[in-house]
């Protein structure tokens, strides 16, 4: 989200300076030409109060005509709270996990972008609860997760979201789904933590995500790259200035510049309002000097090298108008997954998952289902019967049923073990 940072920032200095120089026209008006008046000195002009007036409603309740203009007014799932509990972290956080949907079958566990949170997964609550179990958090810092204490990094949330797993029911096969960081943080865990592949995670999914500095997959990153350092002082400066930085974002909120930041960065088509908005108030209620230490961890970060040893099924989202993570990150990742498969949606942008959510749940809802078929077959004494490396699994059985070839189902036949 290091592109979506810069921009809000840029535009919330620009909301800022609109909220001065209208308070110091009305200001200006009431202190010269009123007190003129009150005084019997000179005629009042009132130019800068109808300047300032209007300008002043802009920064303060800019929000709602920026909404009606660059959202659609349908009706969208509206995000909610489930059953919630708390999850000692690997780096000292304090995790806020909520669980809820079916009761038996597989579990997807869902790691949210970074400055959102278990919020932003409002259309995943309402079309996937009644066939799998759910489970959203928070990451360290963000949403309702307390601070971690050993720093913040992209291992760390890895470890966290290891403690998330553990804290799961052991017969149930977890299918992990990250956006944006939490794609990141389900790459680092996979390849942290090879052994729990293809037994307690059974897949894994990752939207609109990167292996490798954010900066060298974004758009213009033969601009940005070589910034490197300025992007670095400039988050620093975002930690010293947090609380200064807190407030002026709630004003940017409240004018309507951290929707249009979100409109041009994260969607690639026009979102609904209630999408529009949610996806704008949660980097607002997130903690700037967190978010910077979030943006300076995925700048010293690559996981690239480890894609080749990552053998679980993997089901890999690109968006065609991403631009903060460009596709071909995404097709980079598919190709160096053994097992990866690549789903690519020309009009998504780095919001994808919100924005055409049906899609991208439907397409989630049949990867799962195809996994949970695939396991209902292997032998328990198979490592890893989805694997196509022969070195993960014991000699066939022509004997055996569960050795067969399993045929082609639904639209993701590609899935099959080779």
């Amino acid at each position: 989200m290091v592109l979506f940072s810069l921009l809000q920032r840029l535009l919330a200095v620009a909301s800022l300076g609109l909220f001065t120089i209208s308070a110091w026209l009305l200001w200006s008006w009431y202190d010269t030409d009123h007190v003129a008046e009150t005084l019997g000195f000179a005629e009042p002009s009132d130019g800068r109060l109808w300047w300032g007036l209007p300008l002043m409603a802009i920064s303060l309740f800019g929000r709602i005509p920026v909404l009606m203009l660059l959202g659609r007014g349908e009706t969208t799932a509206l995000a909610r709270r489930a059953e919630s509990v708390a999850v000692p972290g690997a780096d000292g956080a304090v995790l806020h996990v909520e669980t809820e949907g079916a009761t038996d079958g597989p579990i997807l566990l869902f790691t949210h972008g970074w400055g959102l949170s278990a919020r932003i997964w409002a259309e995943a609550r309402a079309d996937l609860g009644a066939r799998f179990g759910l489970v959203f958090w928070d990451l360290p810092g963000l949403g309702r997760s307390g601070r971690p204490t050993a720093g913040y990094s992209i291992e760390g949330f890895a470890e966290d979201l290891h403690a998330v797993i553990d804290s799961l029911p052991e017969e149930r096969p977890v299918i992990l789904v990250g956006h944006s960081i939490g794609g990141m943080t389900v790459l680092t865990f996979c390849a942290r933590h090879p052994e729990l592949l293809n037994r307690r995670v059974a897949a894994i999914v990752l939207e609109n995500t990167t292996h490798t500095n954010p900066l060298e997959t974004m758009i213009l990153s033969r601009v940005f790259k070589p910034l490197q350092p300025l992007v670095e002082l400039a988050c620093k400066l975002d930690m010293l200035l947090s609380p200064a930085l807190w407030v002026m974002n709630w004003q940017a909120w409240l004018s309507g510049s951290t929707h249009l930041a979100v409109r041009l960065a994260g969607f690639g088509t026009r979102p609904t309002r209630e999408q529009l908005d949610r996806t704008a108030l949660l980097p607002t209620k997130n903690p700037p000097a967190v978010q910077a230490r979030g943006n300076v961890a995925m700048l010293h970060w690559s996981v690239t090298d480890h894609l080749p040893r990552i053998d679980v099924p993997a089901l890999v989202f690109v968006g065609g108008r991403d631009l903060i993570t460009k596709d071909d990150a995404g097709q980079t990742i598919a190709a160096a997954l053994p097992q990866g498969k690549l789903v690519r949606v020309e009009d998504a942008g780095h919001m994808g998952p919100v924005e055409k959510a049906a899609f991208y749940n439907e397409q989630i809802g049949d990867f799962a289902e195809f996994v949970r078929l695939l396991r209902s077959r292997a032998p328990a004494r198979r490592r890893s019967f989805l694997s196509p490396h022969a070195d993960l699994a014991p000699p066939a059985h022509p004997d055996d049923p569960l050795d067969q070839e399993v045929p082609p189902i639904g639209p993701i036949q590609s899935f099959r073990p080779i």
